[in-house]
């Protein structure tokens, strides 16, 4: 017996296709589409500044799986009266001139994209209660470089321990800082912390109890940030923030973004050569290197090996930027 059917048999015909409306290859235009920047995001909503205004917002369909995070600039339609029940909708992200990415950990292959458009990281960090975690800012650091924006390193609770021990480790990078000394409620004095950020869009950073809701509540007096305490038993910090928001300087002097309390920083997206690219002194000098080279300490015939030797390297900048090349794969708690 033949296993083919016949023309007889009832699964020789097509069956019936769904009716659907031809697909066009014309899309809209937008012509009606005003300029906004994102300020926060909460489950598929999007709080935005539209000509001063805030609106509320959802993607629309033609953007598909697009992220649209804190800092994008859109282009919106809709109802941007910021009225309340409105709701436009963003129909365009305009391209970024930066993005801040992190993964979940080290072997994650999916990036996050934390913030766009910023030009300042500020790597928070108390000096005591709860202590540093080098690891975790050697780590924000390298974000940093990856994404092609200047740090800054915020050292809070100066009443509580020296900066010194910590600055010593950094200051061969020539990385920027600032010490803060908070107390209370509204905070202390933050003006040579305010003149850093001045013209800037800073993303603020750092884990749970170092004082970033602090610091935001005394730069902004009107955000009214949630300030937590520290956990004496575990030395850890509450998290006060549940995500990121986009808030204007006084005065029209800039713009700083609080990001919650991170306790990994996951760098799986970032390649060495990445990284010696933000250091063009050092970079010059593995111009000779092996095919490969990572620079790091166990690599043989490293131009930077080869520089120090012959004195045209700083020894202490070079063993910085191999502490940085190994936090890429170093836990950092």
């Amino acid at each position: 017996m033949s296993g083919r059917y016949d023309e007889h048999d009832h699964e020789h015909y097509e069956r019936p296709r769904r009716r659907t409306r031809p697909r066009t290859k014309d899309r809209p235009t937008y012509d009606d589409a005003v300029d906004g920047v994102v300020v926060t995001v909460d489950r598929g909503r999007f709080t935005l500044l539209v000509d001063g205004t805030t609106v509320m917002a959802m993607k629309s369909r033609p953007l598909g799986r697009k992220g649209v995070v804190v800092g994008d600039r859109v282009r919106v339609v809709g109802d941007t009266s910021g009225a309340d029940g409105s709701l436009a909708r963003i129909v365009e992200v305009v391209e970024r001139t930066t993005t801040l990415r992190r993964t979940a950990d080290d072997d994650d292959p999916v990036e996050r994209v934390i913030v766009s458009n910023a030009d300042q990281l500020v790597v928070v960090t108390a000096l005591a209660d709860p202590e540093p975690r080098p690891r975790l800012i050697d780590r924000a650091l390298v974000a940093a470089y990856d994404a092609g924006m200047s740090p800054l390193l915020c050292l809070t609770k100066a009443d509580l321990a020296d900066p010194e021990t910590l600055l010593s480790t950094y200051r061969s990078l020539g990385v920027p800082w600032v010490v803060t000394q908070l107390k209370g409620p509204g905070g202390g004095d933050v003006e040579e912390l305010r003149a850093r950020l001045r013209g800037r869009t800073s993303v603020l950073v750092g884990h749970s109890g170092v004082g970033k809701s602090t610091l935001v509540n005394a730069l902004v007096p009107t955000a009214r940030r949630d300030v937590g305490v520290v956990n004496a038993v575990t030395g850890r910090g509450r998290h006060t923030s549940t995500s990121a928001y986009l808030l204007a300087l006084p005065d029209d002097e800039g713009w700083i973004i609080d990001t919650p309390g991170i306790r990994s920083f996951g760098l799986a997206h970032v390649q060495p050569e990445d990284l010696i690219g933000a250091f063009p002194d050092l970079e010059e000098m593995t111009e000779d290197c092996p095919r490969g080279c990572t620079h790091g300490t166990e690599e043989p015939e490293c131009g930077l090996d080869e520089a120090v030797a012959a004195g045209e390297a700083d020894t202490d900048r070079v063993q910085s930027f191999r502490r940085l090349l190994a936090a890429r794969s170093v836990d950092e708690y």
